[in-house]
């Protein structure tokens, strides 16, 4: 096994691009849609448990055992790897050994622009290409301080034409001046022709924040060509949906989970975040649009195409956590072009592609709206009558943890002091359970569809939240703050509700049920005590592939796993050195297919952190 160590930073190996047989991961998603679907075959159900490490390549960012997480999701063009570090970093390595092109830091082009919005985590870059043999070839790479780079994929340098020098501050055009606020994206951009589209992180807290509006510039300069305002303003279509004056500075209601493009139609996709403040919203009474929608512009103008709100006014950071995926679906004989968009609420809404009407049911159900003074709860939410929900919709006495009597009389005792019952219910004083938590449902990690059977793959977390409201001080310019991201769990460490925690849902999106489902990830002390196994919370989603197969990371347990992708049943499972908080890639070199993870640990699970990324093959280099 070859293996590749960063802490040799400065001793670069500069080969030429890979030639000859390959099959790209040419985005984060897969394709430009977003399937996460590989027609390679050549590891498969009959193979898979013959999986071995290919090659390990460690970023040497662990100081002390400490490091930030890994999200990103490798891209492989042409035998060449693009990885994104825990610290930006972008290199290329040789994708069947996983030793190093080269490497670009973006220090190296000025220190940040401003504060790293959401820890400064990254998802991975972007490939573009003008199409011309021997011609440009681009990764483009955006970073939470506000700038995105244009690097030359051969050689790692900057493209003197794009920008500055290589550099674009994406600060420069917005219509407003927001200083130093949190501003910039934290997944990759999307690529549209010879466009680079960008959704940002921005602040959700109270008070005022950077504008969360989608953003088009050209490939080749850098200068902007359209902007979606998210948050419309007076005389825009959807700006009735806000109380009059409540517009103004109002953050969130951003695509920080990414974007998807229907290359065919020209439309780009994407899902919105809440509106700014997660957790009050007395002074943005209404529905709020565009916050919580799953919006289809046109990719060459911005233009509002069609929106769908799968939330009305977000009470609970309930974001569209990520892009909807570019799908169809089989009716009446007729295969139907469609967005299906997974959400923290749980639920999947299954769109027209071209219209944005649902094409299963939507009922606006009727909600609690008993809340604290000054707030206005919509009085009902849209709830799809398929497909069903993947995560929980209650917690009350009914559904909490039975894993042993003293787990579950900590958490009745603690439940008894909290209000509690259906999903949507509004914060309070004295503290709401929140159902399913602010993780989600399915949070960034997404979904994987397979186009020839139209199954969507998606993990789902079962955790619940307690958001508790308190007064804002004397002077302040808002009126309420929330006690922190409380996640409500027993006296030993897991979740108040009953098991399972985690599980893996295979969705037939033509007629809305479900294939399967099964448990995701264990803790293997409780396995050891005898409790059946629960899965766990997990970060990073699953890729589906021709070869019957899905595999997935992202749970406690830092594995990686393959499924029979009709069954459900796991056919492979390999330790990590650190969790594989990311979604994998998988792709072919010189004959042979790869699956590759980044095992970056850390995050949010808080477990030890890992500077690798991981490739598989059927047999080691």
């Amino acid at each position: 096994m070859r293996q590749a160590i960063s802490k040799l930073a400065g001793l670069l190996i500069l080969l030429p691009l890979a030639v000859g047989h390959a099959q790209d991961w040419i985005s984060v998603g897969g394709d430009r849609g977003c399937q996460r679907y590989s027609t390679l075959t050549q590891i498969n159900r009959e193979n898979v448990d013959q999986l071995k490490v290919a090659w390990t390549f460690h970023t040497g960012e662990v100081k002390d055992g400490r490091g930030k997480t890994i999200e990103c999701t490798p891209i492989i063009i042409d035998g060449t790897m693009f990885i994104t570090t825990a610290e930006r970093i972008v290199l290329a390595l040789d994708a069947a050994t996983g030793m190093v092109r080269w490497r670009f830091d973006p220090l190296s082009a000025g220190p940040h622009a401003g504060p790293l919005s959401s820890g400064g985590v990254n998802r991975g870059a972007a490939y573009w290409s003008d199409g011309q043999a021997g011609g440009a070839r681009r990764i483009l790479h955006g970073t939470s301080d506000g700038r995105l780079f244009s690097i030359d994929a051969a050689t790692g340098k900057l493209d003197p034409k794009f920008g500055t020098a290589g550099v674009k501050d994406l600060r420069e055009d917005l219509e407003r001046k927001i200083g130093t606020m949190p501003y910039g994206p934290t997944s990759a951009p999307a690529i549209y022709d010879d466009l680079v589209i960008l959704g940002f992180s921005v602040g959700e807290g109270p008070g005022i924040a950077a504008p969360g509006d989608v953003r088009a510039f050209d490939v080749r300069t850098g200068q902007q060509r359209w902007s979606f305002r998210t948050v419309p303003q007076a005389g825009e279509f959807g700006h009735d949906t806000w109380a009059a004056g409540s517009t103004d500075n109002r953050g969130g209601a951003n695509a920080w989970g990414g974007i998807s493009v229907d290359v065919e139609r020209g439309l780009v996709l994407f899902g919105t975040g809440s509106a700014a403040f997660d957790f009050f919203g007395g002074d943005r009474a209404g529905n709020n649009l565009f916050a919580n929608c799953v919006v289809a512009v046109d990719a060459r103008t911005g233009k509002r195409r069609w929106h769908f709100q799968t939330l009305h006014h977000d009470l609970w950071d309930h974001d569209i956590p990520v892009y909807p995926n570019v799908v169809s679906i089989v009716r009446d004989g007729r295969t139907i072009p469609a967005a299906a968009q997974v959400t923290k609420t749980g639920y999947v809404f299954v769109l027209n592609l071209e219209t944005g009407e649902p094409l299963f049911e939507v009922k606006e159900q009727a909600v609690r709206t008993d809340a604290v003074e000054g707030e206005q709860p919509s009085p009902t939410q849209p709830i799809p009558v398929k497909p069903p929900p993947v995560a929980a919709q209650h917690f009350d006495e009914t559904n909490i943890t039975n894993i042993a009597p003293a787990n579950r009389q900590f958490v009745l005792d603690k439940l008894r002091t909290l209000r509690s019952g259906p999903a949507f219910l509004p914060p309070s004083l004295e503290g709401s359970v929140v159902i399913p938590g602010f993780h989600g449902g399915s949070n960034w990690s997404g979904a994987a569809f397979d186009p020839e059977t139209k199954i969507l793959y998606l993990n789902s977390t079962n955790l619940p939240n307690i958001v508790q409201l308190r007064p804002a001080a004397a002077g302040a310019a808002y009126r309420y703050e929330h006690a922190g991201y409380i996640q409500f769990r027993d006296q030993e460490g897991y979740p108040a509700i009953a098991p399972p925690w985690g599980l893996l849902n295979a969705i037939d999106l033509s007629t809305g049920e479900f294939v399967w489902r099964t448990v995701l990830g264990e803790y293997e002390e409780l396995t050891k005590r005898g409790v059946p196994q629960t899965g766990t919370d997990s970060f990073g989603g699953a890729i589906v592939t021709a070869g019957g197969l899905v595999f997935i990371a992202g749970t406690r347990d830092e594995r990686i796993r393959a499924f029979d992708k009709s069954t459900g049943k796991v056919l492979w499972e390999h330790k990590l050195p650190a969790g594989g908080y990311a979604t994998p890639s998988t792709y072919s070199v010189g004959g042979k297919q790869y699956v590759v993870i980044a095992a970056g640990g850390a995050g949010k699970l808080g477990t030890k952190a890992g500077d690798a990324f991981v490739a598989f093959a059927l047999s080691p280099n």
